[in-house]
């Protein structure tokens, strides 16, 4: 499991001095978590050392079995009392995530295999679980699906802590940082990032990892700058290196030139001045100045962020990702346990609406007591509804909960990756088993509760017109839209330059979609990422778009941008994007505009 890497000591540097005279240089990362930092690289090492091939005699095989589960105790121990640390300051929601690591330590699979393998290869237990570990960190880093990809994180750093408490290894965390610093590692576990004191933790960079790691998750909720997958980051960085991390661009500076430093120290206090001055209009409707109403609302995983939402002045919940409950756990979740969850959003967030997705699962997405066998091509195959319709016993559970909440609350209902009429219908029909059930059952549930579809399959968008006799609204799912369209995995990086929110055909989707719903008067938003853009706000205004739904953090400048351009400029910007060629030259053009309409934003 260990990789090669080059050692370096770690500095204790001040905060932020002046750039050292040494040759900038310029890294390109995945945008993890939003902000500009600046100050001076600590190097962390989290990597074990190569374990040393050491055979035992018959008798010492009792003696090694006994440290390895003593060893399992111990980092049992450890990784509770970890998540009990993490519930007291960032809420249960985010404890969750280590329920993950205690159940590598429960794999009856793992334990097994490395007890039969000190006995039968009279191994010492170190060495057996670094041969074991490094074999399952094979088999996951191959998974196709980047979820399941990240989760190689998970297994990784259990595997380094049991490695720790066999051999007494002993590594620096980042709660021991005494100074402003940016931590710079190949990679950061769940528990290194929650250890991070924000008064010493600057921001941080990593040479892995993904927008769905459990690293970039936890480094928004602290709200600490960072940026992942930096290919080169430990071998370019060099302890003490003044650096500037740029968490919304993805871009990395090292030993920038004194004009640079200027212009980034100038560019963060801006932004800070900018979000302190936009939260305090988070009161105001999402209106433009000639009187248009657009619903503006936020894009959750977990009940926990509610708080964030109503902070930030969502007008609701447009997409409540309902996989959480499935992900990193043995079992399936209940119909009871589900229903709680949804009840507390609801109730949270009434009067305003909460829009549940159905699960969109399936492929290779997830490992649970389903045991569902990996696809060649997951992204194409029996995810989402598709899966849903292939276990209507488990479909049913969640509507069951989904109906039993809406007594609570206003919850609308949205089925993922629609293809076809069929799929609706059938998905109506367990649905209205369902009804038909909690009626007999004198259980309480919104009987006009919205049934609506996500738009992100082009041969959706086509039959728009006859799925508009089926739902009550539509949800534009541009992340998955694009790709189909474009025919690019949006998770391939040596295609990433493919991946064109702003390509012609893909506009040209996306305002015959809004045009169809409307001429069949039906609602119509959008979930996708492109709806937490400001300057695609500023075009999708112009197509007529009826609500905007991205993460909490993102409403207030796309507010900004709503409540600051009337609607005739939002269509004569849309005019004359249809008479641009290239998606280079559109967003070009789309992004001048807005700095004309909303100057605060021109440099973000």
């Amino acid at each position: 499991m260990a990789r090669p890497r080059r050692q370096s000591k770690p500095a204790a540097p001040s905060a932020e001095p002046s750039s050292a005279k040494v040759q900038p240089v310029s890294l390109k990362g995945i945008p993890a978590s939003p902000g500009i930092a600046i100050g001076h690289a600590f190097i962390m090492d989290g990597q074990q050392s190569p374990i040393a091939k050491e055979f035992i005699s018959p008798e010492e095989i009792s003696l090694q079995i006994n440290r390895f589960e003593e060893g399992l105790s111990r980092t049992r121990q450890e990784i509770v009392g970890v998540q009990k640390k993490i519930e007291q300051e960032l809420g249960g929601d985010q404890a969750e995530i280590f329920n993950a690591h205690l159940m590598v330590l429960e794999d009856r699979t793992f334990i097994e295999e490395v007890i039969e393998r000190i006995k039968n290869e009279h191994l010492c237990c170190e060495y057996v679980v670094s041969s074991v570990l490094r074999k399952y960190i094979e088999a996951f880093s191959h998974i196709e699906d980047e979820y399941m990809r990240e989760r190689t994180a998970d297994v990784e750093d259990v595997g380094n802590r049991i490695l720790r408490h066999l051999t007494g290894a002993r590594r620096q965390s980042p709660a021991e940082l005494q100074k402003p610093v940016i931590v710079v590692s190949f990679d950061l576990s769940p528990s290194d990032t929650a250890a991070m004191d924000r008064d010493h933790v600057l921001g941080f960079v990593t040479t892995i990892g993904g927008p769905t790691s459990h690293t970039a998750i936890m480094a928004k909720s602290l709200e600490i700058p960072a940026v992942v997958g930096v290919d080169t980051a430990t071998d370019r960085i060099r302890s003490d290196d003044l650096l500037i991390v740029d968490g919304t661009s993805g871009r990395i500076i090292i030993n920038p030139e004194p004009s640079t430093l200027d212009h980034y120290r100038e560019l963060r206090e801006k932004l800070r001045t900018l979000d302190e001055t936009l939260l305090r209009s988070r009161h105001l409707p999402a209106e433009t100045p000639d009187g248009q109403r657009v619903q503006l609302c936020a894009n959750i995983e977990q009940p926990g962020e509610v708080a964030s939402v109503m902070a930030h002045g969502a007008d609701g919940i447009g997409l409540y990702r309902t996989e959480f409950f499935y992900l990193n756990r043995k079992d399936l979740p209940t119909e009871d346990e589900q229903y709680e969850a949804y009840k507390q959003v609801a109730g949270a967030m009434a009067p305003h609406p909460v829009t549940i997705r159905s699960i969109d699962m399936g492929g290779d997405k997830f490992m649970s007591a389903l045991r569902i066998p990996r696809e060649m091509n997951p992204f194409m195959g029996q995810r989402a509804i598709r899966f849903c319709l292939a276990r209507p016993d488990l479909f049913k559970v969640q509507l069951r909960a989904i109906l039993r909440a809406s007594a609570h609350g206003k919850i609308k209902l949205m089925y993922p990756m629609i293809s076809g009429l069929e799929e609706v219908r059938a998905a109506n029909a367990i649905l209205e088993e369902a009804r038909k059930e909690l009626s007999a059952e004198n259980k309480l549930f919104d009987e006009q509760m919205e049934v609506g579809a996500m738009i992100e399959v082009p041969s959706a968008a086509m039959i728009l017109d006859l799925l508009a006799k089926e739902v009550k609204f539509f949800s534009i799912g541009t992340n998955d839209l694009i790709q189909y369209s474009l025919a690019v995995d949006r998770v391939n990086e040596k295609i990433a330059y493919l991946y064109e929110p702003a390509h012609p055909a893909v506009l040209r989707l996306i305002r015959q979609i809004i045009q169809v719903a409307h001429e069949n008067n039906v609602w119509v938003g959008m979930c996708g990422e492109m709806a937490g853009e400001p300057a695609f706000a500023l075009l999708l205004l112009g197509m007529g778009l009826d609500g905007f739904s991205t993460s909490p953090v993102n409403i207030p400048r796309v507010k900004q941008v709503i409540r600051s351009v009337p609607t005739f400029r939002a269509k004569e910007v849309v005019k004359e994007v249809f008479r641009l060629t290239t998606g280079k030259e559109i967003e070009a053009y789309v992004r001048t505009r807005l700095c004309e309409f909303v100057p605060d934003q021109c440099e973000l």
